[in-house]
């Protein structure tokens, strides 16, 4: 199968810079206990820096489970924006004020040079700091609060019980603060289109529906339930300090969190009013170059978003042929077009919306897992040590949600990796893509990558746990290509599940680039899914409404796995029989979240070794 060739950011490397590279690893060194002291600087730099960011972001305490500033939120005013801005430009002068690249030895020059990258994109970025929008269906602290302490806020004892009333009483305040930085976007002409808020003011009221608040009866709301069942699991604490405590989260959320989501509601219906139906950021100020900013932030790449557009035609009329043939190996009489929509409808293909029809999908994910698991051997000789579970969406995120995602282990092991399904509507899960999901994101895809990085040794702590989009996502559909090539997907319609799911990555190339440089509308590109892949109805919705949120980061995924394939292929062409795929595989894992020309030049360096 042939795919196309993703070209180096035009910026970063050229051939000469890259062969200067590949002479440097492969030659001259310093002296090795320069090195080495030059190194341990430098790494004692990068973790310094890291645990002072991590110092003053309780949620990113919490996302690494740790409990320093567990009953506090972090500050969301423009004017600590504007501190964190200043201290990336102290520590970019510091770096190369105080460490000398050429000492380093060849793993600490590629931290720092990743530093340098990504302090500098997020100098760049200041320029955009009001263009994201402060809340939308896809995220936003009105669900992402309650969501982090649900997952991500242990009750270990009643301190930790204490800590997440705190946290209930203290919503308000964030809230506020990022109510001021929209109206402030408002007031430049940055405001989310019209058919965000109706999503937005729902999510809000399922999240104060329920006890202690108003509504459906004797059902808890989640984050009552949640705290009830963290403080019920307490050990050693007797049942009226439990009530005690209950009692006083009960009144929080009463007394501090309905209020606070009343303002958010009111808040998002004046907006409405005042909100257009222009769905792309080129109704932004400078918004062709915000887009191109955001394109090529989350490709790692210079590709415009004409060569992005054209590569996603390309590849979308190569996926459909891909897709004939399988229509012709079921014997389904009638043209691609009718296969999809049989393929999409037919109830065959879904399970029931019930409670048991759920649990089943469930069962059936892990049993796909499993027989993954099994054999990661022959693919890997790294592999995670945390823990996976998959665990559905709860209710008051489901209608923003994906239907699927992942979300990391705690470094510690106390938390697993968590496999996300959005059982909302069993529709929009069809059975056919159960293999290619569950590839994707967890094993061998994002479970792989991500806890891996987190467990890797001797490595900085920014490289463990930080991310590019291009890489990551590259390598989640890369990991639901290559089990295609060692037997998986013996049923046809599960590898038309794969051929979906990649069609889905490369649609996104294109109605991406049209709906922000092309001035797409949410219905073109809505009509373009339909008239191109099986997506359900439910899919189409809620993909397109995220394009449109999350500007260019879609484009990411058909990108990066191209590269993945294209640098895979090299090695192979350039091997021969010394080529081995576990190999590649742990050295495409094993450096952490990469861009992609920096991920090029290490594969090009192992390559020269392994020729040696």
């Amino acid at each position: 199968m042939q795919f196309p060739r993703i070209m180096h950011p035009r910026h970063l490397l050229s051939g000469a810079v890259l062969l200067a590279a590949l002479s440097a690893a492969l030659t001259a060194a310093p002296a090795p206990e320069q090195s080495a002291a030059e190194s341990v600087k430098a790494n004692a730099f990068f973790d310094r820096v890291f645990d002072a960011g991590v110092d003053r972001s309780p949620t990113a305490q919490g996302y690494l489970g740790i409990k320093k500033d567990h009953d506090k939120w972090d500050d969301y005013s423009e004017e600590h924006q504007l501190a964190e801005f200043v201290i990336t430009v102290q520590q970019l002068a510091e770096l190369k004020r105080t460490i000398r690249f050429d000492l380093l030895d060849e793993q600490t020059q590629m931290s720092y040079r990743l530093f340098v990258a990504q302090a500098e994109r997020e100098i760049e970025a200041w320029k955009w700091r009001d263009h994201s929008y402060q809340f939308s269906q896809q995220g936003g602290a009105h669900t992402d609060a309650p969501a982090f302490l649900i997952n991500f806020h242990p009750v270990d004892d009643v301190a930790d019980a204490r800590a997440y009333i705190t946290r209930l009483r203290k919503l308000p305040a964030g809230f506020d603060q990022l109510i001021a930085r929209a109206e402030a976007q408002a007031a430049k002409g940055i405001l989310p289109p019209k058919f965000v808020f109706p999503m937005l003011i729902e999510s809000c009221r399922e999240i104060i529906t329920g006890a202690p608040f108003a509504g459906v009866g004797d059902k808890k709301s989640a984050l009552l339930e949640d705290f009830e069942t963290k403080v019920g699991a307490l050990k050693d604490v007797d049942a009226a300090a439990k009530a005690q405590l209950v009692t006083e989260a009960s009144a929080a959320l009463r007394e501090a969190v309905l209020p606070a989501y009343a303002k958010l509601i009111a808040f998002f219906a004046a907006q409405e009013k005042v909100a257009t139906d222009d769905d792309g950021v080129w109704k932004l100020p400078e918004g062709r170059d915000y887009y191109n900013f955001m394109l090529r932030s989350h490709t790692t790449t210079a590709l415009s978003a004409d060569e992005v557009h054209e590569l996603g035609l390309r590849e979308v009329a190569r996926i459909h042929e891909g897709m004939t043939r399988i229509k012709e190996q079921v014997g389904f009489k009638g043209d691609l077009a009718a296969f999809l929509k049989f393929m999409r409808d037919d109830p065959q293909f879904a399970y029931p919306a019930t409670d048991e029809g759920k649990a089943a999908y469930i069962k059936r994910a892990n049993e796909m897992i499993a027989t993954m698991t099994a054999r990661l051997d022959e693919f890997f000789g790294v592999k995670p040590k945390a823990g996976l579970l998959v665990k559905t969406v709860e209710p008051f995120r489901e209608k923003g949600s994906s239907a699927a995602f992942y979300e990391q282990p705690a470094p510690d092991g106390s938390r697993p990796g968590y496999y996300y399904i959005n059982t909302l509507d069993m529709r929009a899960l069809p059975i056919w893509e159960m293999e290619t999901l569950a590839h994707h994101e967890a094993i061998p895809g994002h479970h792989m990558q991500i806890a891996i990085a987190q467990e890797l040794a001797n490595m900085p702590k920014f490289r463990k746990f930080g991310g590019y989009t291009a890489y990551a996502e590259g390598w989640g559909l890369y990991a639901e290509y290559f089990p295609k090539e060692f037997g998986f997907y013996q049923d046809p319609y599960q590898d038309f599940g794969r051929l979906s799911d990649e069609l889905l990555r490369a649609v996104r190339l294109v109605v991406d680039t049209g709906i922000h440089a092309r001035r797409w509308t949410r219905a073109q590109v809505m009509d373009y899914f339909r008239a191109n892949t099986a997506a359900s109805e439910r899919e189409l919705f809620s993909e397109t409404n995220r394009y449109i949120v999350w500007p260019g980061q879609a484009c990411s995924y058909k990108v990066g796995m191209l590269k993945i394939l294209e640098l895979r292929e090299l090695a192979k062409q350039e091997l021969g029989p010394r080529f081995d795929l576990r190999g590649y595989h742990d050295l495409v894992l094993k450096n952490g979240a990469l861009p992609l020309n920096l991920l090029e030049e290490n594969v090009r360096v192992w390559i020269a070794r392994q020729k040696q």
